[in-house]
């Protein structure tokens, strides 16, 4: 592998990582969003940190995911879609349609007002979508490892 694009891999990594570790402290202190509760502005303010940080590492770990894909296939795909079925081949992501729902969430975020649909998304982004990218964060970490002794 070229020392430029394994410099650029260890980059990706690293600023995947930072996103993660501030995410993984969001979800560890995430309390269930109660739809029928008013909540002051200083008590929504974890919640909106936690979506904050979970975008920035959906997109931080896209763009660790694009590297990736350079290192194992030499191109870039055109699509999303595409790149996550080579990041499936490589088994670094669990489901593509997830992936999607999960890149999805910023549109959501906005324009979501209803607080019964508020209280599922942040139950989705500290449950399944938190799960999925840390477990993402460990494999990449993994498979870089690899390549990197080979």
């Amino acid at each position: 592998m070229s020392a430029s694009l394994q410099a650029l891999a260890t980059d990706a990594l690293r600023k995947a990582t930072a996103t993660l570790d501030l995410l993984r402290h969001s979800v560890s202190r995430y309390r269930p969003y109660d739809a029928k509760r008013e909540y002051t502005p200083d008590e929504l303010e974890p919640y909106d940190a936690m979506c904050d940080r979970f975008i920035r590492a959906v997109e931080m770990s896209v763009r660790l995911m694009r590297t990736i894909e350079r290192l194992a296939f030499g191109d870039a795909s055109v699509t999303f879609r595409d790149l996550l079925h080579r990041m499936e081949k490589l088994e670094l992501v669990s489901s593509t349609g997830l992936w999607i729902d999960m890149r999805d969430v910023r549109n959501r975020v906005v324009h979501d007002y209803l607080p019964e649909q508020v209280a599922a998304l942040y139950a989705d982004i500290a449950g399944p979508y938190a799960s999925e990218l840390f477990s993402f964060g460990e494999k990449a970490a993994s498979w870089l490892r690899g390549l990197e002794e080979s």
